[in-house]
Parts: C-alpha cells; structure tokens; sequence
C-alpha cells in the first residue's frame, strides 16, 4: 500500500500562518488564533503571534485546557468552505467547528453525489461534509451522538440555503444507527466515517476508537455492497498509524473488491509551503 499526502492549501476563509514549538497561528475569517499542535516540533518562522484567542493546554484529543478570547471577539461569525456556508466558533475541544484539511475528501463526496447514491456522513460534527454532498445533488443521512452538533449542523444548513436539502439529521450512536441500516437492507453509495479517539453516545454508549473501529468499518462495508462508490474513514489520533488505517479498511472492505488509499492529510502553510501534518484518512474504491 502506497501512502499519500493530502495537502491543503489556504483559502479565502482559513490560513495556516505560521506554526512551530508545539503551537499553530491561523486565521479564521478576519480573526486569528493559536492552538496547540504536538506534531510541529520545529521553530516557528516568523514573530507576530498576535491572535484574537489562545487555546492553552489540551495539546491532544482527550480534552482539557481552555480559551483566552478577547472581549471583541464575537461569539461565533459566518465563513464558507467548499461553497457552503458554516458558523465559525471557538469551541471547547480547542476547535474552531470544522476541519479544513478535511477539503479532499469533501471534493470526493461532491464527485460520488447523485439521486442512486445515497450518502452517510457518521460522526457527522457540524455538518460541512453533509452540505457538500447535499449541494452536490446527494441524499444524505447525517449521524452524531451529539445534539449540541447536530443543532449547529443544522444552523450551517439554514445559513448555507440548505435548510430543505434532503438530509435526515440522526442523533445516535452510529454502531447502533448502521446496524439498524444493516437489518433495513439499506445501501448508501458513499460513506464518510470521522470518529473521535473517545466518545460516548447519546445512551451512555462508550465509544473507543482502538477496539470499535475495526467492527465498525466491516459493518459499513456492508451498507456498500452492491452499490458503494466510496468510504472514507479519517482520525486525529496522533498515536494511530495512516498503515495501520488503510490494513483496517481494507480488511473491512475486502469482500466487495476495489482498492484502498491510505496517507497523511496536512495544512500548507501560507508563508513559505511548507506542511503540517494533522490528521491520517484511509479511503476505499470499487
């Protein structure tokens, strides 16, 4: 299995502008903030740090740490990513409420959408894959364990014009969603799966992504079959290897055929492009 990088260049709404000593500068909208970022172990290239928010502490995807916002920072204000519309927000996990090196595979999900492919979106955070996909003529199921995300899915819906697109807004446990899926007969032809290192669903459901995964993807798998044109699955967790997520899903997948990418995805940085590695992603095609 060859890996690959996808590399994401800035774009009107977001820039990585700087990052090093453990730390990332960015813009968002007009407003910039500096986070943590364990993997940018080198020096940072240029001095003005200034930044509108400070996350500190909770370098990683368990939690902790907290924000120092400038009282002129609004609560939240609108930006757009790959034609749709979402608010922008400092949040509690250090995030900003979306991912924008996820834009490759958003580009996938537009290219797989049409009335004969149904899509998934589990995990579905904010909404901005579903949006895609929805503006790109696909049905769309859109799964969370999370009211407080579905609610903001649902406010970037309406501030994109999609409040009437066809997307189902689930809040559940997506083990418990997809095998529900599975006794229905339902197919999806494209599936995207972003699960988080540790969740808990909506039940009390404990969701650990080193021993639930792997099940997981195998029970999508089934959901493709016969009409699947693609899966993707992408994770944070700094400790899990883009390898070992392609062998997963292609394990996962074996059954229906096709091939497996598996990689790196990154931020390039706007001064010099130069690359900051973020998160890994496997992706299945027939």
């Amino acid at each position: 299995m060859n890996l690959e990088i996808l590399a994401v260049p800035p774009s009107d709404d977001f820039e990585l502008l700087d990052c090093g000593h453990g730390r990332k500068l960015e813009r968002c909208g007009p407003y910039r903030f500096i986070r943590p970022e364990p993997q940018a172990m080198w020096a940072p290239t240029r001095t003005d740090w200034e930044a509108d928010g400070v996350f500190t502490g909770g370098a990683h995807e368990d939690g902790g740490g907290r924000w120092n916002l400038s009282p002129a920072l609004p609560r939240r204000w609108p930006i757009r990513q790959a034609g749709v519309g979402l608010w922008a927000m400092p949040t509690p996990f250090r995030h900003l409420g979306f991912f924008p090196d996820m834009a490759p595979h958003w580009a996938q999900l537009a290219a797989a959408a049409g009335p004969e492919a149904p899509t998934l979106n589990l995990f579905g955070y904010t909404g901005v894959a579903s949006l895609v996909a929805a503006r790109a003529g696909a049905e769309v199921v859109h799964v969370d364990a999370s009211r407080k995300a579905v609610t903001m899915a649902r406010e970037n819906a309406a501030l994109s014009g999609l409040e009437a697109a066809p997307i189902r807004w689930i809040v559940e446990d997506a083990r418990a969603f997809v095998a529900r899926e599975i006794r229905r007969g339902r197919r999806y032809g494209a599936i995207l799966l972003d699960p988080p290192k540790y969740g808990r669903g909506p039940k009390g459901e404990i969701w650990t992504l080193e021993t639930d995964l792997a099940p997981l993807l195998s029970a999508c798998a089934q959901l493709l079959d016969g009409t699947g044109q693609l899966m993707i699955v992408t994770s944070y967790a700094v400790r899990l290897s883009a390898l070992a997520l392609g062998r997963a899903l292609a394990g996962a997948t074996s059954k229906l055929g096709g091939s497996v990418r598996a990689g790196e995805m990154a931020l390039i940085q706007s001064a010099r492009g130069q690359l900051l590695p973020t998160a890994i992603f496997a992706c299945w095609t027939p």
